[in-house]
């Protein structure tokens, strides 16, 4: 490279900081860069970033899930290295492995509580059902009261007194 390459190649290091490296890409297509520690002209130091430029996606559309956990992890700087894909694939079919492990035990169980329910060695859980609920002012009842219970308009300050409270002046 010629030094007039090497001069404009250092002053735009200066002055816009260093490129962005293509570290990996996912099974998916989406792209995983980072951007290097460095020091801008005024002196102050960048630190490493990392980002990812996801395929047919906006910013915004971001969903759990999108990416690989492994790159997750990488880009929010929980791992230093970036993940191989091989790593990606063992990692995804031992997630598909503990599923379907799952599933098969939850089949068993639910096939173990059938018989146990049957044989009457435990009882059936009852099905109770809620109507309302017990802070409801119409709790217990069928339907609300249609009849007004304000007193918003006729109360008067100091008027109402406690049931059982005698005269209502304090003696």
């Amino acid at each position: 490279m010629g030094r007039p390459w090497q001069a404009l190649r250092a002053l735009r290091l200066r002055l816009l900081g260093p490129e962005k490296e293509l570290v990996g890409t996912d099974q998916f297509g989406n792209k995983y860069y980072r951007v290097p520690k460095h020091e801008t002209r005024g002196g102050q130091i960048i630190p490493e970033r990392r980002f990812v430029e996801a395929i047919n996606r906006q910013a915004y559309q971001y969903e759990m899930g999108d990416f690989p956990t492994e790159w997750e992890a990488w880009i929010r700087k929980k791992r230093n290295d970036p993940p191989t894909i091989e790593e990606i694939l063992k990692n995804e079919n031992y997630r598909e492995e503990m599923k379907q492990k799952i599933k098969d035990v939850s089949e068993k169980d639910k096939l173990l509580q059938a018989k146990e329910y049957e044989k009457g060695l435990v009882a059936e859980p009852v099905h109770t059902q809620v109507k309302g609920h017990a802070s409801a002012p119409y709790y217990g009842k069928k339907e609300p009261s249609q009849e007004p219970t304000s007193t918003a308009s006729t109360f008067q300050p100091g008027s109402w007194m406690p049931p059982g409270s005698g005269s209502g002046h304090n003696k």
